[in-house]
Formats: C-alpha cells, structure tokens, sequence
C-alpha cells in the first residue's frame, strides 16, 4: 500500500507566484505530500531561495526558477528547466496576478494590456508548455487560481482584475471538457479574503474586522486553507471543470 500522506510521490508541480502567500503555502503543501516542486518568482530572488530551503529542509525536493509568466519564452524555459530536472511537469498551478485599484476611466491601455497578459495570458503560456507531455504520459493536473471578484464582481475600481478572473475559470471549463479524455483535469481555486502580505494601498477603506465579521465561520482565511484545496483538487481524479470556493461560507450559491 502507498503512503497517503505521499500521494503525489514521483510527481512534479510547478507552482507560480510562490515565493510567498499562497503560492508558497500550495508548493509547501504539494512538496509534503510528495511532489517535485518548482518554485517561481519574477522579481525576488531572496523569497523564491527561501521557499526552496524550507521544502529541502523537509525532506522535499525543489527547484527555484525566475522567470516571467507573461512572458511565453521565459515560460517555455522553464518548463524546460523543470523537465531537465525532475524528468517532467505533471502539476501546473497558475497562481500570479496584479491587483490593481483604477477606476474604469483611469485604466489606460498599457495597464489593461499588462494586467491582462500577468493575469489571464500567462496561464495560456503555463497550460500550453506543460500540456504535450501530460498528453504523452496520459496524466496530468492543472489549477487556475482565480478569485471571488471574478464570480461576484463586488470589488469596485478593478474591472482589468476582475475581467481575467473571470476569464480564468471560462479557460478552465474549456480545457476541462477537451483534456479529460486524455487523463488531464483542470480546475479552478478560488479564494475568498485571505490574510496575506499585500499592498494595502489597493485595499482602500478596508475594515479587516468588519470584514472578518461578515464571514460565517468568523475570521479571514489562511494561506493554508487555500493550500488544502489545491492539494485537493490534484489529488481528486474525478473532481473536473470546477470552481472550488474557500471563502469560509462569505459568498455561497
């Protein structure tokens, strides 16, 4: 019998965006139950380091990769790297994204294309390079981490954020109904709030215990929370084309 702890044993993620937050909690979490992990930042090399030693400090194997998600060739190089190290990518978790605060009439071009090609694009870039040898080896796990904007539009000054978070889990049901019969399933995260390291600059007129008010199980989620359902959602062969919600109960339907 296998070690259910381990069920991702022999299996490599690559996990975006995860030198910290959720990112970091989904690769720390994939790591302990067994998988090969990349870890990937665009900016800072420190966080990325640091997310690596804690997962080989574990017992866990890993890799920290810099690369740019909205950018297809940094985004092939990467998966390239990732196959030359751990023999391939069987996990891809989309999770990078800006969360500008902009009025629609203050939105230029340059800030909806850049907010579109970090947001929406760069899971096209992850899905496309990771997808023929998932093909190959008849096996494969993709999670897009969407948000709650994106289903219930509630967050005012955001429609380039929201517009791609919506976009995400449209992706997602379409891959979902083409790549099943290949052994391929894909699937949305979405968080609720989530205490997390932000710029609380976008976060304007937050009342963070209102808002922890508001939520029926009483309080913000944790990164962690987040992390259980992604590992989830790997691990579900069944579980396709789905919006998995972790809002403690705010927003339900």
């Amino acid at each position: 019998m296998t070690d259910p702890s381990k069920a991702l044993a022999g299996r490599t993620a690559i996990v975006t965006g995860s030198g910290q937050n959720i990112g970091r909690a989904i690769a720390r979490r994939l790591a302990a139950a067994g998988a090969n992990v990349v870890i990937n930042g665009s900016r800072n090399r420190e966080n990325v380091d640091k997310v690596v030693d804690e997962i080989e400090a574990a017992g866990g194997q890993a890799i920290g990769i810099m690369a740019n998600v909205g950018d297809p060739g940094a985004v092939s190089d990467m998966v390239s790297a990732a196959i030359d190290r751990f023999g391939a990518v069987d996990i891809a978790v989309s999770n990078v994204g800006r969360r500008r605060h902009q009025p629609f009439l203050d939105i230029t071009v340059n800030d909806w294309r850049e907010v579109i090609e970090t947001n929406l694009n760069a899971l096209f870039y992850l899905d496309s390079a990771v997808l023929p040898g998932m093909k190959a080896r008849g096996w494969g796990r993709i999670v897009h981490v969407s948000g709650y904007d994106g289903f219930w539009g509630h967050m005012p000054n955001r429609a380039h954020n929201i517009t791609c978070k919506a976009g995400m889990h449209g992706l997602t049901m379409a891959m979902a109904g083409e790549l099943a019969p290949l052994g391929i399933t894909c699937n949305t995260l979405v968080p609720g709030a989530i205490d997390t390291e932000r710029d609380w600059s976008q976060y304007p007129n937050t009342d963070r215990q209102a808002k922890a008010a508001s939520i029926p199980v009483r309080r913000w989620g944790q990164v962690d929370d987040v992390a259980d359902g992604c590992l989830y959602l790997v691990s579900a062969p069944f579980v396709n084309g789905h919006a998995l919600h972790v809002n403690g109960g705010e927003r339900m339907f």
